[in-house]
């Protein structure tokens, strides 16, 4: 009997160990993604669905040749963004090098936005490091760069800091660390004097040896106040163990990963996440278990971030794919209690061409941040993110909120209803500074329609609308071209995949073609200054086919799909040609000149679309 005792206890204990080490949930699992679809790493939108209505735009274009349309420098280095929403204005941070990363000179730079889409030029808030007279650079380094994860901070008094970190090229971290720096940004846009809040721990750097002064030194209580709060604040102060490993015991971890990011559960326990899938817990946000690897999260070295959502759920965005070089797409995926995630959605599915060569530049939407939690809220239900393009341009994103991917019920889309350069509602759009897309009050300020323009040498405005997905579907959209003799506007019906079933185009030589099984034809000349109506049949399905009318005129009568699908449930517009190049072959780090008239625009593009409806 004793024995039969014995062994049971011995067999729930084993149990009980069993369970708590498999849990997903636990420490030995933090997060797990369950959705099961992953990517296509041929194509750049992986062949995922959209997150619908999510908008984004560029905030700054690099011009090496014309600097005084960009921010001023003409660097083609920029990275590691940050993002807050501080007294009604947007505020994006991030680093700069001439041209390559983790080359020194560096600096620091932000611009701002008042609702988002209008973004400010960039001016510089931490310049490049200047050593005080008669000291030098330390051996083995080359110069003196930035490189931090922390871009902002408001503090519990409302100051908004911005801060940085001073190190050494080519390595800042640890030894080669100098010093965190911190200034205020007043409520009219001016800053505050620099000041250093921590120096690195692994150095002897202090005020005597460094360029500015200790916080401490301020006149301002509420600034020093400011600083304080933030020194104590052990959960965002966790932002900076990358470049300080903190050997006097700052932090309150001895082991990480790099570029964390948090979020709190419904259970009061706090989530970390950093960098190649590693997930802790935290009882109180100060103390975490051991750093583990997610493996059901797929992705290499850039950041991950995980935030919880207005609408009472969680997100986690990422690049899936375990490849540095290439990091694209950008995706979300959502959860209901922070722990089991699904629907891996797309955030950015656009991959421009490279424009400047340099060190490290990886392909993509790199290194996504979003809004940390008491960092602002902007209005309206959605989630904001910052991410670079090729480490190069600066991008911004927003997500409506719910995520969501499916569209149930015919669409009826006049634009009359929306803000003039507001949101596109339910729309997907893609907006680089020089091919904009808004809703404009034309034909006028009660008519009004989405414009898409186009000046950018190598990229594209593109605007995607998601319809309930279907075999057969009956799309009707109007079309007006401002010119025939520059540009083109690309028009796809495709399935939930991105594949291009139906395809037309509005050509630069004022035809109008569309693409029937493998060949395409030309239908009829199109003439600026008058709308064009389109009615598509999509008949989708293996051996498919596709009628065409134009101002009810038929041009296509059950045309064959240009690739086999099964359903479609999306249109996409698009000012440029379908693009799949970099690729995952495309060499990284092959250094070329720029790119022939990278810096220049071209004749202007205008396109209007107006009252699409599907049935």
């Amino acid at each position: 009997m004793i024995f039969k005792k014995a062994f049971a206890i011995l067999v729930f204990v084993l149990t009980v160990q069993i369970m708590a080490f498999s849990q997903t949930g636990s420490e030995s699992e933090p997060v797990r993604y369950v959705g099961g679809v992953t990517i296509d790493p041929n194509v750049h939108e992986g062949r995922l669905r959209y997150a619908i209505g999510t908008e984004s735009r560029q905030t700054l274009r690099v011009n090496r040749t014309h600097p005084e349309l960009a921010e001023g420098s003409g660097w083609t280095y920029n990275h590691a963004s940050n993002l807050c929403y501080w007294n009604g204005k947007f505020y994006q941070q991030y680093l700069s090098n001439p041209e390559d990363e983790h080359i020194a000179p560096g600096q620091t730079l932000i611009t701002t936005s008042v609702d988002g889409r209008n973004w400010e030029k960039p001016q510089v808030v931490f310049p490049p490091y200047q050593a005080p007279e008669g000291v030098s650079i330390p051996e083995g380094y080359s110069g003196y760069m930035m490189h931090q994860r922390m871009g902002f901070y408001v503090a519990p008094n409302d100051r908004l800091l911005t801060l940085a970190f001073y190190g050494h090229a080519e390595d800042p971290f640890q030894e080669g660390g100098i010093g965190r720096v911190v200034r205020e940004i007043y409520n009219d846009g001016s800053l505050g004097p620099i000041y250093f809040i921590r120096y690195s721990s692994h150095t002897s750097w202090n005020e005597s040896n460094t360029s500015y002064p200790f916080y401490t030194r301020s006149d301002d209580k509420g600034f020093i106040d400011a600083c304080n709060a933030l020194l104590n604040d052990k959960l965002k102060t966790m932002q900076w163990w990358d470049e300080d490993r903190g050997l006097d015991g700052f932090y309150s971890i001895k082991e990480a990963g790099s570029a964390f990011s948090y979020y709190q559960r419904k259970d009061g326990k706090t989530v970390g996440l950093w960098k190649r899938s590693l997930c802790a817990l935290s009882d109180d946000g100060v103390h975490f278990s051991k750093p583990v690897k997610s493996p059901t999260l797929i992705m290499a070295g850039g950041k991950m971030w995980g935030q919880a959502t207005e609408d009472n759920r969680y997100a986690i965005c990422y690049n899936p794919i375990e490849i540095d070089e290439y990091r694209y797409p950008l995706i979300v995926t959502s959860s209901d209690d922070g722990i089991m995630y699904d629907n891996m959605l797309l955030i950015q599915g656009e991959v421009p061409p490279r424009r400047f060569s340099g060190r490290w530049k990886d392909f993509g939407p790199c290194y996504v941040r979003g809004i940390v939690d008491g960092n602002g809220n902007p209005p309206g239900d959605d989630m904001w993110v910052t991410y670079s393009m090729n480490k190069e341009d600066m991008w911004v994103s927003r997500i409506p909120l719910p995520v969501k991917y499916a569209v149930e019920g015919n669409v009826d889309d006049n634009f009359n209803n929306l803000e003039t350069g507001g949101a596109v509602t339910n729309w997907n759009i893609y907006a680089p500074k020089w091919s904009p897309v808004e809703v404009v009050e034309f034909p006028s300020a009660t008519n009004k329609s989405m414009c898409l323009k186009d000046e950018d040498p190598y990229d594209y405005a593109r605007a995607i609308r998601v319809f309930e997905e279907t075999e057969k579907a009956e799309i009707s959209v109007d079309v007006y071209a401002e010119k025939s003799d520059e540009g083109k506007l690309e028009i796809d019906v495709t399935d939930r995949y991105g594949n291009r079933a139906v395809r037309i185009r509005f050509d630069k030589d004022g035809q109008i073609k569309a693409v029937t099984g493998s060949e395409e034809v030309q239908l009829m000349e199109y003439k600026t200054g008058g709308w064009h109506n389109l009615k598509i049949e999509v008949n989708a399905r293996l051996y498919g086919n596709y009628s065409l009318f134009i101002n009810g005129e038929p041009v296509l009568k059950d045309a064959e799909l240009a690739e086999a699908v099964l359903s479609v449930e999306r249109i996409s517009f698009r000012t440029g040609e379908y693009r799949d190049i970099p690729n995952r072959k495309t060499p990284n780090e092959v250094i070329e000149p720029p790119l022939p008239g990278a810096d220049e625009k071209v004749p202007l593009t205008k396109f209007y679309i107006d009252d699409f409806k599907t049935r």
